[in-house]
């Protein structure tokens, strides 16, 4: 893994000729994606991220917390944070913003000792599932880190609109067998390319589902355009 995301973060952060970052999909041609855009404050978010952070309670965790722009606003209002990403290039500049509580660590291998209030999932937060048959794996280990009252606060983006419509106005969606909105997500820095990983865009529908299987309550918060911020907490058992 080159860890090309987060030598972007790192490289602004210590302002070491920091360029931006370009993404493309399987369904979408090259972007850009400005690497200053994910050092935004408070007020320069989407209202769904503003939204998640004015939710956000007790003790919380940051999942993919890349440049750490939602714990540092935590905790400068005086929450308990802790910020986790695979990147540790991005944890380092975490740290460098003065992130206290900031560690590499995979999600799915967290202590599940430790409990938390708030479980942050945000910047297209169902794109950490990767497909559909892993929900089922990230949604039992939240249930597992989830404390009792606890709430996840995820983000995601039904994707549908991208594909083009057929004379009847259906979608025409190319048959591989796979959910549509399973991409390969590919992300290229200064001239080096990352390995291709697997992204979710997840509708809330099918989310909702996934949930509820999972004796888990799913609610939407929040609605902007083709994207939702969706609230999961745990059954109340009688």
């Amino acid at each position: 893994m080159k860890d090309l995301f987060g030598q972007a973060i790192l490289d602004y952060q210590t302002n070491n000729s920091p360029e931006d970052l370009y993404t493309e999909t399987s369904i979408s041609e090259l972007d850009i994606m400005p690497i200053d855009y994910l050092f935004r404050g408070y007020d320069e978010m989407p209202s769904l991220e503003q939204k998640a952070l004015q939710l956000a309670k007790g003790n919380i965790l940051d999942v993919g917390a890349g440049a750490g722009s939602h714990s540092l606003y935590l905790q400068e209002n005086k929450f308990d944070v802790t910020a986790i990403d695979i990147s540790p290039k991005a944890i380092e500049a975490c740290k460098l913003r003065g992130i206290e509580k900031a560690n590499v660590h995979n999600f799915l291998d967290l202590n599940e000792e430790n409990k938390f209030d708030t479980i942050l999932f945000l910047m297209n937060g169902t794109g950490i599932f990767q497909n559909l048959i892993l929900i089922n794996v990230y949604l039992d280990k939240i249930k597992k880190l989830l404390a009792e009252n606890g709430q996840v606060l995820i983000d995601g983006t039904d994707i549908i609109y991208m594909f083009d419509e057929d004379e009847d106005g259906g979608k025409w969606i190319p048959s591989n067998g796979n959910y549509y909105g399973e991409l390969d997500f590919t992300v290229h820095y200064k001239g080096e390319i990352e390995d291709t990983i697997n992204w979710l865009y997840l509708d809330f529908d099918t989310l909702k589902n996934a949930c509820n299987h999972h004796k888990l309550n799913c609610t939407k918060v929040k609605s902007e355009g083709d994207s939702y911020l969706a609230k999961i907490t745990l059954e109340v058992r009688n």
